[in-house]
């Protein structure tokens, strides 16, 4: 049989439909097979092939990591038992129930000599939303800890930041991606759509088409190479200017006739405030900052108010979306930055409107339905906040406690990983789906404090780099192995669907947490069942931003669209903020921002800026993708791009071996000479391990409003270890 389902990749998430190899998977029907009153699935082990299913995201296409994804299901180095360290550092298979009494054993330990907040969980924007919400649920009331944090602190926690502050609530995308199919002008900042999510590029050629795509990023990606031929304008600023530059643009926006003054008026608060702020950075000042001309911040400032009232006017090509990513997002002023994104987007007058709008593209597969449920350190189901008494009794309501059993706020990931074995700090740490050894900033610090940790138990399907400095590992379920939904970049709740028996060791980590709640003699209770979960994350969600109360899997199953908030009775929310933003006043808030000093000195003496971030084929850390032997032949190892200017003058040529260093460590690459990169930066992909890992040069340095990482801006020395010609 043939199962429905969705990616397991990019928050994207594309349709798919999964089939035993042989038959076309396109083709093979998709009525299931009963046997017993179940569903007949496949075998573990059996291959499976993948075809694209239409859909309003990717409308049948997929990238070359979701064609390969069934790669995965059947990889040799698939996990299929718990496995215990010994004293000689080796693993060896123990079984369930020893496994899940060692882990029980270990957390009552630490919380007796530590105190609970010594226990600590790191999850992940790749769980369901069943597992994220049953995850923060279990951290709380199970293991009684404050602890808890999850990867997306490196992904949306900047943007969600912003969209909290603007706006009062965060969805990466207010308006299905389809609307920007007709737009005439799209700003995106700091993404390489092509690359990441590569589906996502059909929704731009009507504002290719309009010569109004305007890509800022500091190298020439194949996003940017979109914008040739007359299909729009490339801004390349210095790494860490992109607040300087939307100033810029704002500022013409003000001074030159361009914005949306009713919009302003009836719609917003604290303009007077931040057109003071702008005074300050008229664009021939900002040209001498970014280094993008003067002329262009202007041409940019019109296009986009043209674009806009073209969409008032009501034209059949028209409106203009401003989008960020993570490109402008990941640094230590990335709420800022992506707060001066929103500031130009409600002076034109966008959000809230059906024809033009603002968003920022979510990255994990379930970066959105995971942070909205309770994995965030600071964070109730619903995206409620923890601090807010109403939002605690009605939890705790749902959850049969008192309102005082659930520990307050935590701290930021960055911060938990830190202080990991230190005095204070967690020293027993449990870990889902999550690999802090690669993707974590400044991770040899990191990985120090995992092997300082009293207890290390890491949840994977793969033995991953996090997963081998563990005490126990627990083999679960992949995607394609397990039921329950996930929220895709749009807001919109899908199935994920079981479309293969998993191997026989492997485990839900639904089913380990209710083990765990039961060893521990939690409060509450735990249910392996996924739909059982999502039932009780309907009630926990109710009444807050995120509401999914709504929502069923009847409702999934049967094709309905289902964009939150979806309170009970209504038919969701596809658009927001049509009529009011979710401020108590209604109205939304523009709020001055400046530029902050960097958290190091950048492009001093001998120095080049260092910028990270994803390849076509691969995927985040890369414990997936590194496995799937298409993927990695094509990619297989980190190469450092450097300008042809910066190269002579470094005396390096491709392919020579090189190594990069940082005031935090130093990694081999070998060198990638393009065009494609400004002469004072220098690109690493973050997908590789050791010696390669970009993330061994990051600082752990973090946004203080956010706790999000500086990803996109390190100060590195770059020297020749050996040439091509002598590897």
């Amino acid at each position: 049989m043939a199962v429905d389902t969705h990616c397991p990749y990019c928050a994207l998430q594309c349709a798919m439909r999964l089939a035993p190899h042989g038959p076309s998977a396109a083709t093979v029907a998709t009525e299931p097979n009963y046997d017993d009153g179940k569903p007949a699935l496949p075998a573990a082990g059996t291959p499976l092939e993948a075809a694209g299913r239409d859909f309003p995201t990717n409308r049948g296409g997929l990238c070359r990591k979701g064609w390969t994804s069934p790669a995965l299901l059947d990889s040799p180095e698939r996990l299929t038992e718990p496995l215990l360290r010994g004293g000689d550092g080796s693993f060896r298979p123990i079984g369930w129930d020893e496994a899940l009494d060692l882990a029980a054993g270990a957390i009552r330990s630490s919380r007796s000599l530590h105190g609970p907040d010594s226990v600590g969980v790191f999850g992940s924007g790749g769980l369901t939303n069943e597992k994220a919400y049953q995850l923060g649920k279990f951290a709380r009331l199970a293991l009684g800890t404050s602890r808890i944090d999850y990867n997306g602190r490196f992904c949306m926690s900047s943007a969600a930041a912003a969209g909290n502050r603007a706006f009062g609530v965060d969805r990466g995308l207010p308006f299905p991606l389809a609307d920007l199919d007709q737009a005439h002008t799209v700003l995106l900042l700091g993404s390489n759509v092509a690359d990441t999510m590569p589906p996502f590029v059909q929704h731009l050629q009507g504002a290719r088409a309009a010569a109004g795509l305007i890509v800022v990023d500091p190298r020439h990606t194949a996003t940017a190479a979109l914008t040739e031929a007359g299909a729009g304008l490339h801004l390349q600023p210095t790494p860490g200017t992109d607040l300087a530059l939307l100033l810029g643009i704002a500022h013409v926006v003000v001074h030159e006739g361009l914005a949306d003054e009713s919009f302003i008026r009836e719609r917003t608060t604290g303009f007077g405030a931040l057109l003071r702020s702008l005074n300050h950075w008229w664009p021939a000042r900002v040209q001498t900052v970014t280094g993008v001309p003067a002329e262009l911040i202007r041409e940019t400032a019109h296009r986009l108010a043209s674009g806009a009232r073209l969409g008032a006017a009501g034209q059949a090509t028209s409106g203009t979306y401003i989008l960020t990513g993570r490109g402008v997002e990941q640094h230590i002023d990335g709420t800022d930055t992506a707060t001066a994104a929103i500031n130009l987007s409600l002076l034109l007058g966008l959000p809230g409107s059906s024809h033009s709008g603002y968003g920022t593209l979510t990255g994990q597969g379930n970066g959105q339905g995971a942070r909205e449920h309770g994995q965030k350190a600071d964070q109730l189901p619903g995206y409620r906040r923890i601090t807010d008494p109403a939002a605690r009794e009605h939890v705790a309501g749902v959850w049969g406690v008192r309102p005082e059993q659930i520990p307050g706020p935590g701290v930021p990931a960055v911060e938990m990983l830190m202080d990991l074995g230190r005095p204070g700090g967690v020293r027993c740490l449990l870990v889902h789906g999550s690999n802090v050894a690669v993707s974590a900033p400044d991770n040899a610090a990191v990985i120090r404090g995992l092997r300082n940790l009293d207890f290390l138990m890491v949840s994977d399907f793969f033995l991953s780099e996090t997963a081998a400095e563990a005490d126990l590992v627990l083999p679960v379920l992949q995607w394609a192995e397990e039921e329950g939904t996930m929220t895709n970049l749009e807001g919109r709740v899908l199935r994920r669907r079981r479309s293969i028996d998993p191997p026989a060791g492997a485990r839900s980590e639904l089913w380990i947490m209710a083990e765990l709640a039961r060893r521990l003699n939690a409060p509450s209770s735990f249910s392996a069942d996924a739909a059982a979960v999502f039932e009780e994350l309907r009630r926990a969600s109710a009444g807050g931003p995120a509401d999914y109360s709504g929502i069923s899997y009847g409702m999934l199953d049967a094709g309905a669209e289902a964009y939150w908030p979806f309170p009970t009775g209504s038919a969701g929310t596809p658009r927001l903020f049509l009529d009011c933003f979710a401020h108590d006043d209604g109205r939304a808030k523009l709020v001055p921002v400046s530029p902050t000093a960097p958290a190091e000195v950048l492009n001093g003496p001998g120095s080049l800026t260092l910028v990270t971030g994803r390849l076509l084929e691969h995927y985040q850390s890369g414990a997936q993708t590194r496995r799937v032997a298409e993927l990695a032949a094509a990619q297989p190892e980190a190469r450092l791009q450097v300008h042809p200017v910066t190269a002579q003058g470094l005396g390096v040529a491709d392919g020579d071996l090189l190594e990069v260093t940082s005031d935090r460590g130093s990694v081999r690459v070998r060198a990638d000479v393009t065009i494609g990169i400004r002469p004072d930066t220098v690109f690493l992909p973050f997908h590789f391990r050791e010696e390669q890992s970009a993330n061994v040069l990051t600082s752990a340095a973090t946004d203080p409003i956010s706790g999000m990482p500086e990803f996109k801006s390190t100060a590195v020395r770059v020297r020749v270890m050996v040439k091509a010609g002598a590897l």
